[in-house]
């Protein structure tokens, strides 16, 4: 999943947020540096991450963009992920960008704890509100064009836009029970968690 979900599967939980969103830049024994609450935010992304992988959902969407992009398939699943979370729960724009503002606001908080890339990382995120715009088609190109940025052999014109649009139906159609079911389990480890 990518930024939007980690974000929203945090359940507006400072710490749980923090590790969730700075996760992929915590490598090995580094996520013990952090405060234990923010220890359980990092392994609930990870939980989060596998739950995703192995989905039979995750499975069929990366099929459409592998011809195209090959192993990085599940970079713009991820993605296309957050596009279905932001028109899919039932929220308002307004609750949206309110909840946006929100998750900026908790992480800024947080700052002197973020990871160099994320701290370099985070003011673009939040000056283009990146979480708001994923409700879009351009946000999602914009999103389509940094994967390839960050890839080590993609071309940024690549056709995995096309491929989204053309394939749009099909999309949503493994999306939205798959979004159910991430939710729970978010839900479910994150209460685990929280126990520990």
């Amino acid at each position: 999943m990518n930024y939007l979900a980690h974000a929203y599967f945090s359940f507006d939980d400072p710490d749980i947020l923090l590790g969730n969103m700075i996760s992929d830049y915590i490598k090995g024994n580094k996520q013990y540096t952090y405060p234990t609450a923010v220890q359980a935010g990092i392994r609930l992304h990870r939980q989060i991450d596998i739950f995703t992988d192995t989905h039979p959902a995750t499975r069929e969407i990366k099929k459409i963009f592998a011809p195209e992009v090959r192993l990085y398939a599940g970079a713009f699943t991820d993605v296309v992920y957050d596009h279905f979370l932001a028109i899919g729960e039932e929220k308002t724009e307004q609750e949206w960008l309110n909840f946006t503002r929100r998750t900026y606001f908790l992480l800024e908080a947080n700052s002197p704890l973020f990871p160099e890339r994320f701290q370099k990382m985070f003011p673009y995120m939040k000056s283009q509100n990146w979480l708001y715009n994923y409700r879009f088609s351009w946000g999602i190109e914009r999103s389509f064009e940094g994967v390839a940025r960050r890839a080590n052999y993609l071309q940024p014109n690549n056709a995995c836009f096309a491929l989204f649009e053309a394939h749009y139906k099909t999309i949503e159609a493994h999306a939205k029970p798959f979004l159910e079911d991430v939710k729970n389990f978010a839900q479910l480890q994150f209460t685990q968690l929280k126990k520990q």
